[in-house]
């Protein structure tokens, strides 16, 4: 079997599938090698944060995940008792979205096939060569083998990321220290609150409800935190655990999913190595503290996205290429460390439980509560060093890289329209409040870039007020800033 296309991505979880539909926006022709054949079940994430909903709502895929997703407008930090309250944040999604992750790749899927993505499953990637002109993927699929051609190739296969050893991009981190314990249950006797989560020096347990009967139980239990995350878990151990740092199994039976997971963490040296990429997992492997890994993975293909459309479809220099891992490695660093500080407060010495009850006082100042939910939401990333070509002149500092939240705009003619609105095709959008402005001649990112920049023309004040003394500003397509500019001199 021979496949010949522009990109191939290897994984058609969350992250590969957002970034095949991002990809096929484009119109480049790419396709999904997905290793298993039908989707999985389980979920391992279960949280979808500010930032990804910004993400989605940046191409007008908001709509069927707010339906069908559960909105709460608090968060936990390292499971202390002080909540992180979202409601002050400056975006539209004052919220994380409870949804499983089962919901959220269907979804993701049927938008990449609905532009053309051809998914693949049951395609194992055995073997990746690449040259100057491209990339080839070999493997088999049902006993046949498979030979894929592709101008690039993205790994978005998970944290033992094939994609990653075979193009021999270094992982280096730290091995597991700590592992924990996870179930999918039934409970007859559950909770009386809807999210518990306590810490003691027995260990710590989480139970959240899952819907129709169904709730997850995750555990550490002190005495049992070095056991190995590939040593199988049965139900009895699980309750036994839970009732020994909770006081109760709750009733637990029936489950649908055990599992064991650990805080191996692991940072990609590079993000891209010639024409191969990585996104998501395959970049960074962490503890899973606050659900961050999915939302990650996300915005990595959503930076990764339109920068690979532009070295393929507007003739932008393959350097643009490297501001991807410029601007999403120090990410991938920051997430570490955020799921390192929070595997830290879930320890059980007295230690650790007298520094939870100083965090739980801290987290009570509003400006430090905001500041880790901002973080834990993703909202606080920008580029300010981000490689986009700028004017000669008048640009405005402070605006370069800068994430916009969806603002709205008083358009110049009358009426109103989101910021977002105007990205929804994955196309550049410059805001300038004089109708006749232009961006400056002296700017030209790639060749063909001025057919793929939308207009608005803006009153000489937004309802925000944040664009006086901006004449025009330029947003890339996954909405942060490229530069700001004035007319005067």
């Amino acid at each position: 079997m021979e496949l010949d296309v522009e990109v191939a991505i290897v994984g058609g979880g969350p992250t590969g599938l957002m970034l095949a539909a991002e990809l096929a926006l484009a119109g480049v022709k790419v396709c999904v090698l997905e290793r298993r054949e039908a989707p999985v079940r389980e979920s391992r994430a279960l949280t979808m944060h500010p930032r990804s909903l910004e993400v989605l709502a940046l191409r007008g895929l908001e709509a069927p995940f707010l339906e069908r997703g559960r909105p709460l407008p608090t968060g936990h930090f390292g499971l202390l008792d002080t909540r992180l309250d979202f409601s002050g944040l400056d975006t539209t999604f004052r919220y994380t979205l409870f949804l499983p992750q089962a919901l959220t790749e269907a979804l993701l899927a049927e938008h990449a096939r609905g532009l053309g993505v051809d998914i693949r499953r049951g395609h194992l990637v055995e073997s990746l060569h690449q040259d100057e002109e491209g990339v080839v993927l070999a493997g088999s699929a049902q006993g046949t083998a498979f030979h894929c051609r592709a101008r690039y190739a993205v790994g978005a296969d998970g944290a033992r990321s094939v994609v990653r050893q075979l193009a021999g991009i270094g992982f280096p981190g730290t091995e597991a220290t700590r592992t924990s314990m996870l179930g999918d249950v039934t409970l007859e006797h559950p909770p009386s609150t809807p999210f518990l989560a306590l810490t003691n020096t027995r260990g710590n347990a989480v139970i959240v409800p899952l819907g129709q009967g169904q709730y997850r139980a995750i555990v550490t239990d002190a005495r049992r935190e070095h056991t190995s995350p590939r040593e199988p878990l049965s139900l009895e151990e699980l309750r036994e655990s839970l009732t020994r740092v909770a006081g109760s199994d709750f009733g637990m039976k029936e489950p649908r999913w055990l599992s064991r997971f650990g805080d191996e963490t692991r940072l990609a040296e590079h993000y891209r190595r010639g024409r191969v990429l990585l996104a998501g997992d395959a970049a960074h492997m962490h503890y899973p503290a606050g659900g961050q890994g999915l939302n990650v993975g996300l915005q990595d293909a959503m930076n990764l996205g339109w920068k690979l459309a532009a070295v393929l479809r507007e003739d932008a220099p393959p350097a643009l290429l490297d501001s991807y891992h410029q601007e999403r490695h120090p990410v991938g660093q920051s997430l570490l460390n955020n799921t390192q500080a929070q595997s830290a407060l879930m320890g059980f010495t007295p230690e650790v439980l007298a520094l939870r009850e100083l965090m739980n006082g801290l987290l009570r100042l509003p400006a430090i509560n905001q500041r880790l939910a901002e973080q834990l939401g993703g909202l606080d990333v920008a580029f300010p060093d981000a490689p986009i070509p700028a004017p000669a002149s008048n640009t405005l500092p402070g605006w370069t890289g800068r994430r916009l939240p969806d603002w709205t705009l008083r358009l110049a003619g009358g009426g109103q329209r989101s910021l977002y609105s105007g990205l929804h095709d994955g196309h550049w959008l410059w805001l300038h409040a004089k109708p006749a402005a232009a961006p400056p001649s002296d700017w030209e990112p790639a060749p063909g870039w001025r057919p793929r920049v939308n207009a608005l023309a803006l009153e000489t004040s937004t309802d925000t007020g944040a664009l006086r003394g901006v004449d025009g500003l330029l947003v890339r397509p996954d909405g942060h800033v490229a530069w700001a500019w004035t007319a005067s001199a």
